[in-house]
């Protein structure tokens, strides 16, 4: 909690600057206001605690009534929420709260198609999301009914680089042992694939891999590693690596490439 209000602050500090000039000169300083966001697209709402602490920061005494929780999927023209308190602690906070809310709502939008579309295989994230806003990247990957990678560098992954630096797939895993009993690495070709297997890295990442190589994988695998599908999946190739039953599929667009949920926030009334 205490990261995400110290995110929110300096967002906040980006937007407005100096100060909000044009709210200063144009609304009363002790003006109260009524507004609501509306859904300007159907989708899947997450990050309603970002937006409400972006107003809250700036007067704690707005009120914030969520009209729909996080994961809740809703039509266009849907109100998500009312605010009712100071109309320039509104207006000021209004652009930061939005950019959260609709951020994180399209990555919880995204998500939840691919999970549909999914079946029964595991989709998770990547680390390629935007800087310091990882966990509630990774928070909408949830709400949209994804699942979470490795959050960070603390955890053992070893990459192509890597591998080059190490000399073989087999050599990385064995320096890599020293340090965790929970080996997780990239391969491209089948070849590395059974470097792996005979080394029993516990979860295996086929990079890039067409169908026809990945059913080899998986196939090779069967009980012996745990097989996850990467690079290159998107909404029109996603049944089809599903169809070859990996464990997980890894999805980097759900955060680096996910389009914000459309919304907008309307002023009812100012007295």
């Amino acid at each position: 909690m205490h990261a995400m209000k110290n995110i929110i602050r300096l967002a906040l500090k980006e937007d407005i600057g100096k100060k909000d000039l044009t709210t200063e000169a144009i609304v009363p300083k002790n003006a109260y206001a009524k507004a609501v966001i509306i859904a300007k697209e159907d989708g899947v709402i997450a990050g309603l605690s970002m937006a409400e602490e972006a107003f809250m920061h700036l007067d704690r005494n707005i009120h914030f009534k969520r009209k729909v929780k996080d994961g809740d999927f809703v039509r266009k023209g849907k109100i998500i929420a009312e605010i009712n308190g100071k109309a320039r602690a509104i207006l000021t906070a209004e652009r930061t709260a939005l950019n959260f809310l609709q951020k994180l709502s399209g990555i919880a939008t995204l998500t939840r198609k691919f999970v549909r579309l999914a079946g029964k295989v595991k989709i998770r994230d990547t680390r390629k999301t935007t800087p310091l806003i990882r966990k509630s990247a990774k928070y909408a990957v949830k709400i949209g009914g994804g699942e979470n990678h490795r959050m960070d560098l603390n955890e053992i992954l070893i990459k192509e680089n890597h591998i080059k630096a190490a000399g073989s797939v087999r050599e990385a895993i064995k320096r890599a042992r020293r340090k965790s009993a929970h080996i997780e690495v990239e391969v491209t070709n089948l070849d590395e694939l059974k470097e792996a297997l005979d080394e029993k890295a516990e979860v295996i990442l086929l990079d890039n891999m067409d169908i026809k190589n990945i059913r080899k994988a998986i196939k090779l695998a069967k009980g012996k590693a745990k097989i996850e599908v990467s690079g290159g999946v998107n909404l029109a190739n996603i049944k089809q690596i599903a169809s070859a039953k990996p464990d997980y599929i890894a999805v980097g667009m759900l955060t680096h490439s996910s389009k914000a949920l459309d919304m907008s926030l309307e002023i009812d009334e100012v007295k």
